[in-house]
């Protein structure tokens, strides 16, 4: 992997001296038995608790959740605890439980930054980690030299008040999920979706604090059981050598979904088709057991449908008595068609090769109108009516696809081509032209409407080469970094790269989440 973050050294062998007569410098004798462990130990805690300090005060403390109240974000004010030993990020009612089943003590509030120790039943100040945290506070970063495990029995912190060492390395690329996944013979287009998840925070947040119960689990090859494991080694591993995703693959080879029989092989697959299998999976596992109906109004609470499922209205016009109907659905993601907008285009223009842009693509589906003929119940018969789709309810997590390949009849078969063409994408999407509250506020409320339908793109997913012999790469943002996913390969991406990509399948999270 190139070009990635700097991980830390590996630890040295260091011979502990025996502790000098006085009081040992520590916040109990819960957190000494941790830190006094070994050099290793003390280190890998140092670290995971300056990572939770950068969580907690480079962002806000507030922490968006999901309302079930018409899907609309809300906030919570109190206070979680992160897991000083596990990436796992808990409530006060679910701390004890974790504690016990995983045999961890140490929780760090998600509002402070204050350390807790679960036996003590109360909060503890440890001078090492509390210094930690004031220049954290005071400063906005981590300053001073490292004190050495020797020195955690000396009262001579007071004198010395620089802690961390000089040569104190960045958090580790692992630290952020950075990580490739092995191509297990034509899987790529696998890989891509596993990797746009893996950076979707709803998702993370989820499987990080234990949202599925595998110690619970009794279905065999669960795949939400797979995911779960999979965010541990992502988020929790020192090493950032390439993940097997084995668990992934058998779970998915012996699904017995009709739908999905034509995936499992060894050829080359569509990303879309396995992003739309995996959701259903999850939904599944995670969900009321119940197959999402997605031309249905049928309302599921588990993750899948808090992330990725949106409603869409409808509405039929009869050209005769102005009588109109609705119908609601609900979709996992928008697949734009590129054929005919490219057309329209190159006839308008006159270029062999167009380029065309999202916003065409939407305006395409979601503002223009479509003749068709109508039953209407008013004139009891069949008149000329006009039907527009709009979005009635937008998602967290918005997925588009541009439908690259086209499927056309011939006289004897059906031929396949892609469609090629450059479609220019941004990084902040405004949805609400495409929405059915937009005839439907006054200016009042535009400013509020307009916030709370704008995304930032999340995750692309690329398609390169031809139809049949082609690859699939992806691009993935973490904070304010994008990073290029090829297999097991992960490098740096500048935002250049990023937006000239030939997007396949684009993710957008809305922004009041992001």
């Amino acid at each position: 992997m190139s070009a990635r973050p700097t991980t830390p050294a590996s630890p040295k062998n260091v011979r502990v001296k025996s502790p000098v007569p006085g009081l040992p410098m520590f916040g109990c004798e819960h957190i000494q038995l941790l830190l006094s462990k070994n050099q290793e130990v003390m280190n890998s805690s140092i670290t995971h608790y300056k990572l939770i300090l950068r969580g907690i005060f480079d962002a806000t403390p507030i922490v968006p959740q999901t309302s079930t109240l018409d899907g609309r974000p809300v906030t919570s004010l109190t206070s979680n605890y992160l897991c000083l030993q596990c990436p796992s990020t808990v409530t006060e009612e679910e701390r004890l439980r974790h504690g016990t089943k995983k045999q961890h003590r140490f929780y760090v509030d998600s509002r402070s930054g204050c350390l807790y120790c679960q036996i003590c039943d109360d909060y503890i100040w440890d001078p090492t980690l509390e210094e930690l945290r004031v220049r954290k506070i005071g400063t906005g970063s981590f300053s001073g030299r490292k004190r050495k495990h020797d020195e955690l029995f000396t009262g001579s912190f007071k004198d010395d008040p620089r802690f961390i060492s000089s040569n104190t390395n960045t958090a580790s690329c692992r630290a952020n999920g950075l990580r490739g996944i092995y191509n297990a013979g034509a899987t790529c287009y696998q890989n891509v979706v596993l990797q746009s998840f893996l950076h979707n925070p709803l998702l993370r947040n989820f499987y990080l604090s234990d949202g599925h119960q595998s110690s619970d689990c009794q279905v065999s090859h669960c795949l939400s059981c797979a995911m779960d494991d999979m965010f541990q080694d992502f988020y929790a591993l020192e090493t950032t050598n390439g993940y097997t995703a084995a668990n992934i693959l058998s779970g998915f080879w012996i699904s017995e979904k009709k739908a999905f029989e034509n995936l499992v092989t060894t050829k080359e697959q569509d990303a879309h088709e396995f992003f739309q299998f995996l959701a259903e999976e999850l939904h599944e596992r995670n969900g009321d057991g119940k197959k999402p109906e997605i031309g249905s109004e049928h309302s599921c609470n588990c993750i899948m449908h808090q992330t990725f499922y949106g409603k869409m209205q409808t509405t039929t016009t009869c050209q005769n008595c102005s009588g109109q109907s609705n119908s609601i659905q609900s979709f996992l993601d928008l697949s734009l068609g590129l054929d005919n907008v490219v057309q329209k285009k190159s006839k308008r223009t006159g270029q062999k090769k167009p380029t065309v842009s999202l916003q065409d693509c939407l305006d395409e589906e979601y503002i223009k109108y479509d003749k068709c003929e109508y039953r209407c119940n008013n004139c009891n018969g069949t008149q000329q009516a006009k039907r527009h789709t709009s979005i009635k309810r937008l998602p967290n997590v918005l997925s588009i696809q541009l439908k690259r390949f086209e499927y056309k009849h011939g006289r004897h078969d059906r031929a396949a081509s892609k469609v090629d063409n450059e479609v220019k994408f941004p990084l902040q999407l405004n949805m609400m032209p495409y929405t059915n509250r937009i005839r439907n506020h006054d200016s009042r409320e535009s400013l509020e409407l307009e916030r709370s339908c704008t995304y930032d793109l999340l995750s692309v997913v690329v398609h390169v080469g031809e139809l049949d012999t082609g690859h699939y790469t992806s691009y993935c943002r973490v904070g304010d970094q994008w990073f290029k996913f090829n297999d097991h390969k992960v490098e740096l991406a500048s935002l250049s790269d990023v937006l000239g990509a030939q997007a396949y399948l684009l993710f957008y999270i809305i922004r009041s989440l992001a």
